[in-house]
């Protein structure tokens, strides 16, 4: 059913003079409101040093089918919150970032305004792809002698995992195969490559670094990095990392020194119990000591020095674009002691120490409402707030228990409110900024593949990068994805690409991908605009994105059939049809046997 026609704000640029003030700068805060919605006063309730002060909205601009009105306000402190109250007679509403509320409601889901530097400008433009070395491509000139505990595979092999092979099935991928396949990257629109580790390490997922100084021999060295990295910037692609702040490898010389002398520096870098090898290692394992924060030796060695892990690789000549923190939330925190705000916010310095224009992204599976506000990670990776309600409502293999982090159950079906609240659940808790510099993702290297999750259908599988291609945030695609690799968990969907018989890709959809891509590269309104979902069904739904140049419609169907839209309420008709069947006028009338999307861009 169409959603109801209410007043509407989302943080983005249509709605804020500025999105990162300076503490003490008047920020105007506009809010536009449907000429059906009446009310005789409405007002901005801002935070100004934790006391909730009010400011009087007044119309600014009357359109066809609503009006703006806005307020001026100082902003005071580095993360403040805000809401709107439209007040008639003895009845109130509140519009906060959860929706409109006839009831008193808390500052939970209020908008936030953040008075830091804001994320790098580039990520808005950019769609990533994401690389786990060991799977991509080899040149086989690497791969002749793996460490003994390393199991050989052929190339085509698929992964066995869920053995004692796991973790160290050995492929022999590297980075002069990268480059030499940038070609399939740049024709697909890909404008960034985030590469799971890269550092030596015990095992191929390389999670378990034997030290953070310099690039897997097996992968071809420093040498290759720099060889890639030249080849990657004339082709306008952007090379992001991936660190473990929360853990190093068992093979790393910190903790090895740790063992050895416990007088020595590094023995403060870990945590120490009664377990068999004497420290505390992630979730239990020796392979993965926890790092100790406390420590100030080991934050200065990671972030706060001036030739610090987190800067060193920001820099020339390794250029990396920014950091994928792997397991931010659980970083600095064990037991009694939580550093991770600390460590946060001291990571976030130092880049911006280092790079201004470096991204800093967190994996954060369970979302942390705190970890993005603004002070540490730019984002996170959407895993919370748009992989999982999309799977849930995608979805269409009923024996796949195996996507959803931490549950060994089947995963949900959902109807489209339900996808749309779970969206709207998570974005309701964060600033608007934090949403569009997080990593938007249908799967990676840690979960199911979409194409499975969808049990091989194609339409769908299309559906949820339509979603991708326009939802706010950084589009992220896990390598294969473009051309219907499937795996049915997270070691399964590590597999390689085969680019010496090509007849198993799915071409079609390559293609059909890439005009998405385009079309997401190219909207003003995809890059900055806000969001308005404007109709909610079991099986399909519609939201605007809009921004001051640009106004766009999508439409994302599961399972077809026959859908009818009217945009008179809104002010708008179809202008051009951008992605999908061609349209005319303010009402859309669809016809679909499948799942479907559909982009149009809108004119008043």
């Amino acid at each position: 059913m169409p959603t109801p026609l209410i007043p509407h704000h989302d943080g983005s640029a249509l709605y804020l003079s500025t999105d990162s003030p300076r503490i003490g700068q008047s920020v105007e805060f506009k809010v536009r409101v449907p000429h059906t919605f009446t009310f005789e006063k409405a007002m901005l309730r801002i935070y100004q040093d934790a006391e909730p002060r009010t400011f009087e909205l007044k119309k600014i601009k009357d359109g066809a089918t609503e009006s703006w009105w806005s307020a001026k306000a100082e902003v005071l402190n580095p993360v403040v919150r805000y809401r709107f109250l439209f007040a008639d007679g003895d009845k109130y509403l509140w519009l906060n970032a959860g929706g409109l509320h006839d009831f008193d409601v808390t500052s939970v889901h209020d908008f936030h305004i953040l008075a830091t530097p804001s994320y790098p400008k580039w990520i808005r433009s950019s769609v990533f792809y994401q690389i786990f070395p060991d799977r991509f491509a080899t040149t086989n000139k690497y791969n002749k002698k793996p460490p003994a505990e390393f199991v050989p595979r052929t190339w085509d092999e698929l992964p066995k995992g869920r053995d004692a092979t796991t973790g160290v099935e050995f492929f022999g991928g590297d980075l002069e195969g990268v480059e030499n396949h940038l070609d399939h990257l740049t024709t697909l629109g890909i404008n960034g490559i985030y590469f799971t580790p890269f550092f030596p390490a015990r095992s191929t997922h390389r999670y378990d670094a034997s030290t953070f100084d310099f690039v897997d021999p097996l992968l071809g060295g420093d040498k290759a990095l720099f060889a890639l990295n030249k080849a990657a910037a004339k082709s306008g692609i952007r090379i992001m990392g991936d660190l473990t702040t929360n853990h190093c490898g068992a093979g790393h010389p910190w903790i090895n020194k740790a063992l050895k002398d416990k007088k020595s520096k590094e023995r403060s870098f870990f945590y120490w119990d009664k377990s068999n090898h004497g420290y505390v290692g992630w979730w239990g394992l020796a392979s993965l000591p926890k790092l100790n924060f406390s420590s100030q030796s080991l934050q200065t060695l990671f972030y706060e020095g001036k030739n610090s892990i987190v800067k060193t690789w920001l820099r020339k000549p390794y250029n990396m674009a920014g950091w994928r923190i792997d397991v931010g939330n659980m970083t600095g925190r064990y037991l009694d002691q939580d550093l991770n705000q600390e460590v946060m916010r001291g990571i976030r310095k130092a880049m911006e120490e280092e790079n201004l224009d470096a991204w800093l992204v967190a994996e954060n599976a369970d979302h942390f409402p705190l970890d993005l506000d603004g002070l540490g990670w730019h984002g996170t990776m959407n895993y919370n707030g748009f992989m999982r309600p999309v799977w849930g409502w995608l979805k269409a293999n009923p024996d796949n228990k195996y996507g959803f982090f931490g549950l060994d159950v089947e995963i949900p079906s959902f109807t489209g409110e339900q996808m749309v609240k779970a969206m709207q659940g998570f974005s309701a808790q964060i600033a608007w900024r934090s949403l569009v510099a997080s990593m938007l993702l249908l799967d990676s290297h840690d979960t199911a593949r979409l194409r499975s999750v969808v049990g091989g259908d194609a339409a769908r599988h299309l559906a949820g990068m339509g979603l991708l291609m326009t939802y706010p945030g950084v589009p992220s695609i896990f390598a294969g994805d473009e051309i219907g690799i499937e795996g049915r968990w997270g070691e399964d969907s590590r597999r390689t690409i085969n680019w010496e018989d090509r007849s198993g890709w799915d071409s079609g959809f390559y293609e059909l991908l890439r005009t998405l891509i385009k079309v997401r590269k190219n909207s003003d309104a995809l890059i900055n605009g806000g969001l308005r979902f404007i109709a909610i069904e079991n099986d399909f739904v519609a939201y605007l994105r809009e921004s001051k140049d640009q106004s766009i419609l999508v439409i994302v169907t599961r399972s077809g059939g026959k859908i009818k839209l009217d945009l008179s309420p809104y002010g708008y008709e179809i202008s051009q049809t951008l992605f999908g069947p061609p349209q005319l006028g303010d009402k859309i009338s669809l016809k679909s046997k499948k799942a479907a999307v559909g982009i149009w861009e809108l004119k008043k």
